[in-house]
């Protein structure tokens, strides 16, 4: 009795069924069929200049393909489990479609370079992807920044009232975050756009080929230097899913803050009814559940990375099966953080700010504090002797349950002779902010500069 499999010829016997299915992974890599036909059909380009396929051999075997990619992307192609993967089911259906052309197109590969090639172009292009979906977020930022460059609010630190910020700063702190996580996408491309291909099972081909017709067929920038390296390597799925952790950390720290500013307690902004639910009991709750999953659903992509790393570990060289467990937790972290950017897009365009309530809130807590030390460093006055002062001033301002600008110029210069009528200037919350006008600083003019630098950025 002999086996069915592609690799029967050492084997005796079938496959028993419960290992069949515990092995297979078709049922969730089939999500590369389109980019592992596209390979296949850059490979048989290969062999085709090595002389190992005819031209008629090569036409066909392109055809084939070709036809195979129109299945799966109209969703009409027949994965079969028992064949294990998505090459090994491209593979059948081609040699069942036109014959023994099929049969030597895995001639100098292995599935070991064929699938780290194809989810590494799976996943560079799901990288471009994400950029632009990123990017639509820090347009939605811009667009309510650019609104909101003269709206003050409380600027928080060990989410106390500190100092007093504008909106508009606030959102741009957010841009910065997500142009980062850009950077590091485009910087993670860079050193994943290598070609493995020709690594074969480990050792690379004993066919002369020319790897570079592939590498060049499918975008590569260039082709891996060590073939050992090149099928075992996973560092690619690692760094990305490390990217997406620090895109959705991000995307969490940020739906912290829409959650807080949505409570009545702090009644920042107001989310729109399509973004929120209700309650089964308390007829009268909206709440802000996009951005509480989200915040949730974090814990679940840094939950990959951590698995990533603990399945390579112990890895020796070259390929194992072990990486067979590397697609799942790859996708669903690309899936996730996709939905998430998506949410937290709507959240931005959706959410309308108080501003009422923001000023009401900025007022409270003596948020000029610091503006009033500053006036009197400028006034001759040592920093740490100006702290101390100012620090009095809040303290007299507590007792008698008044802010800062309340008290009278008589009560400052019970503290310090240098004060003078201009000291009231500062204490204001817009001449706080307006003070601060340097690159960088909360000042509405400052701010419209940076979003339109920011939008400059974008449109190149």
């Amino acid at each position: 009795m002999t086996t069915n499999k592609p690799w029967g010829g050492r084997f005796s016997g079938e496959t028993n069924a419960f290992v069949e299915s515990f092995t297979a992974s078709v049922h969730f890599d089939s999500r590369l069929g389109v980019v592992d036909a596209r390979c296949s059909k850059a490979h048989a380009k290969t062999l085709l200049e090595s002389g190992v396929l005819s031209q008629s051999e090569y036409d066909a075997i392109v055809e084939g393909l070709e036809k195979i990619i129109t299945r799966i992307e109209a969703d009409d192609f027949p994965w079969d489990p028992s064949l294990e993967d998505v090459h090994m089911n491209i593979e059948a259906k081609l040699i069942e479609s036109i014959g023994e052309p099929g049969r030597k197109l895995h001639t100098a590969r292995s599935r070991n370079d064929q699938v780290a090639s194809a989810f590494k172009l799976f996943l560079l292009e799901s990288g471009d992807d994400l950029r632009a979906s990123l990017v639509e977020l820090q347009t939605a930022l811009l667009e309510q920044a650019a609104d909101h460059a003269h709206t003050i609010m409380p600027g928080f630190t060990h989410l106390q009232n500190a100092q007093p910020i504008t909106f508009g700063h606030h959102l741009m702190a957010w841009f910065e975050m997500f142009d980062r996580d850009v950077s590091r996408l485009v910087d993670w491309q860079r050193r994943t756009n290598v070609s493995p291909m020709g690594s074969a099972a480990l050792a690379g081909t004993s066919y002369p080929i020319d790897r570079s017709v592939f590498q060049k067929a499918m975008g590569f920038d260039g082709i891996s230097r060590n073939s050992l390296d090149g099928v075992s390597d996973r560092d690619y799925a690692i760094e990305l899913v490390g990217v997406l952790s620090t895109i959705m950390m991000h995307l969490s720290r940020c739906c912290e803050e829409v959650i807080l500013w949505n409570t009545p307690a702090f009644g920042f902004i107001t989310l729109p009814d399509e973004l929120c639910t209700g309650s089964s009991i308390m007829p009268q709750k909206k709440n802000p559940d996009v951005a509480e999953l989200v915040r949730g659903k974090t814990g679940r992509v840094i939950g990959h990375l951590n698995g990533l790393l603990m399945l390579m570990k112990g890895q020796p060289l070259a390929y194992n099966r072990d990486n067979q467990e590397d697609k799942e937790a790859t996708f669903d972290a690309l899936d996730t953080t996709s939905q998430c950017i998506k949410a937290m897009t709507l959240l931005v365009t959706g959410m309308s700010p108080n501003t009422e309530r923001m000023l009401e809130l900025a007022a409270q807590g003596h948020p000029t504090a610091t503006d009033l030390a500053d006036w009197l460093v400028r006034h001759g006055v040592p920093f740490r002797s100006a702290h101390e002062i100012s620090g009095k001033a809040v303290a007299i301002a507590d007792q008698r349950h008044v802010e800062l600008h309340q008290l009278s110029l008589t009560d400052l210069k019970e503290l310090s002779d240098v004060f003078e009528e201009s000291v009231f200037d500062c204490l204001t919350l817009e001449g706080s902010v307006a003070a601060r006008n340097h690159p960088g600083g909360t000042a509405p003019d400052t701010v419209a500069v940076a979003v339109k630098a920011a939008q400059e950025r974008l449109r190149t």
